[in-house]
């Protein structure tokens, strides 16, 4: 049985997958006008600017460590070398449970937001399991085959994606409105509730910690994978940083919240429209669901891989390490992420859960939680591992960074849980939630461990670009 990837992807083409995860458009559109109503200010662009400058100093020490981890487990197997094996375990099985259910979130709002504009445009109403059932299928298909087609997919989404929120930016810097620098005031960051905001700034930036999971796919691990990494935190945040001080600008300072509050699912849409021409609004909302697909597609991938991953170690069947003869992709491991997507879609729809306030809140609430949990034990895994890592010790600045950013991953942590209620829908759901996560981290490192050794990496035969 053949287990070994095709070293495709470069760095543009793995940029391009964890971006596009990050789902831009549907931040400006969706999340920016949340952290304006649930901070009560606009300092948004700082807010940012704090979670671009924790992301990069829990860079450092991610890249730093990447040539020491040999196979493309991400969370679990960083956390793994540093913390030890049970730990390992036990991130991999919070990976697991967390993506699939930020996979199922994103599916199942992508078929109510996709089926409001069938419905704008048509007048026909479809029903949101269906279009959801229509985009698992689409996304099994694409994540089947080779990785360079979900590449190219994801890059012209991210693309059209980019350059819309580009086109909102330019059109606020030649509408000839007053550029505010109140954005950029402290005193206005720290106002209102700083905390929140900068939780849901945070959660603005996922996917980016993925680019390890197609380490098996990078022509050259050991200098793709932490130049993509950091090329993703910072471009993200520029972007984010840029667009959240025009748009609040565009809107005026002393308006933004007040328009934000009262029409949060549509204040930035109608922005564009106005601020460029009616046809924007539709744009924009063509794009929102674009890039929602493209989120879903980014997820099935690193979900298909941590599978593929542990198969290869022995965690999980070795058959989910299986390679595709003609495709060289982890096809078995991608088909059993559709039926397990498809599985808990079918489920939450049966029990008649609201696609969005429930199956989406719920869902992708308990997600990101156990995202920032495993971002927060790596980061920790990472000084371990610099400080014994049998014989590889990492140099001072990097562990300064790596423990910087754990203190500033845990303090995100904090807020995080103190809001948690917020995140899924109440006290009774986070306490059912946060018991789910703890319950599936306990059981995973209790499975039995594992002695087979991660794979090496091996070099890619030389005319493998001509396949």
């Amino acid at each position: 049985m053949e287990t070994t990837l095709t070293r495709r992807l470069g760095v543009p083409g793995i940029v391009l997958m964890v971006v596009a995860a990050a789902a831009p458009i549907t931040v400006v559109a969706a999340n920016f006008p949340l952290i304006l109503t649930v901070s009560e200010s606009v300092g948004m662009p700082l807010m940012v600017l704090a979670a671009t400058a924790i992301l990069l100093l829990f860079s450092v020490g991610y890249a730093w460590m990447t040539p020491h981890v040999p196979d493309a487990g991400a969370f679990y197997s960083y956390v793994d070398r540093g913390l030890g094996r049970r730990a390992g375990l036990g991130t991999a099985g919070l990976a697991l449970f967390a993506y699939v259910l930020l996979t199922v979130s994103m599916t199942c709002y992508l078929g109510v937001q996709a089926g409001n504009l069938v419905e704008l445009w048509t007048g026909v109403q479809v029903p949101w399991w269906a279009i959801s059932a229509a985009m698992i299928a689409v996304v099994g298909f694409l994540g089947y085959r080779d990785i360079n087609l979900s590449a190219k997919v994801l890059g012209t989404v991210l693309v059209l994606e980019v350059a819309a929120v580009l086109a909102i930016d330019l059109g606020v810097l030649f509408s000839g409105r007053e550029l505010s620098s109140v954005p950029f005031s402290p005193a206005e960051a720290m106002s209102g509730a700083p905390g929140l905001g900068l939780l849901f700034a945070f959660l603005g930036f996922f996917g980016f910690e993925a680019t390890a999971v197609f380490r098996n796919e990078a022509k050259d691990p050991e200098r793709t994978v932490p130049r993509a990494t950091y090329i993703a935190v910072l471009s993200i945040g520029a972007l984010y940083i840029l667009s959240s001080w025009l748009i609040i600008s565009g809107l005026g300072a002393g308006n933004a919240v007040a328009l934000a509050t009262d029409s949060p699912d549509s204040v930035v849409v109608g922005f564009a429209g106005e601020i460029l021409a009616p046809i924007m609004t539709d744009i924009v909302q063509v794009l929102v669901v674009t890039s929602m697909f493209a989120c879903v597609l980014a997820f099935h991938n690193i979900v298909s891989r941590y599978l593929f991953t542990l198969g290869q170690r022995g965690v999980l069947p070795p058959g989910l390490a299986a390679v595709h003869p003609a495709h060289r992709a982890p096809s078995r491991a991608s088909f059993w992420v559709t039926g397990v997507t498809a599985a808990v879609v079918l489920v939450s729809a049966v029990a008649q859960l609201d696609p969005v306030l429930e199956i989406y809140t719920w869902y992708s609430g308990a997600g990101a939680i156990g995202v920032i949990v495993m971002m927060t034990l790596t980061s920790f895994a990472i000084v371990g591992f610099g400080t014994r890592g049998g014989g590889v010790s990492a140099p001072g600045m990097v562990r300064a960074a790596a423990v910087a950013g754990g203190i500033g991953l845990l303090g995100v942590l904090a807020l995080s849980l103190w809001n948690f209620p917020f995140l899924v829908g109440g006290n009774l759901a986070a306490v059912i939630w946060g018991a789910a996560l703890v319950l599936v981290f306990v059981l995973a490192a209790a499975l039995p461990a594992s002695t087979r050794p991660a794979p090496a990496d091996t070099p890619e035969p030389a005319d493998a670009s001509r396949r």
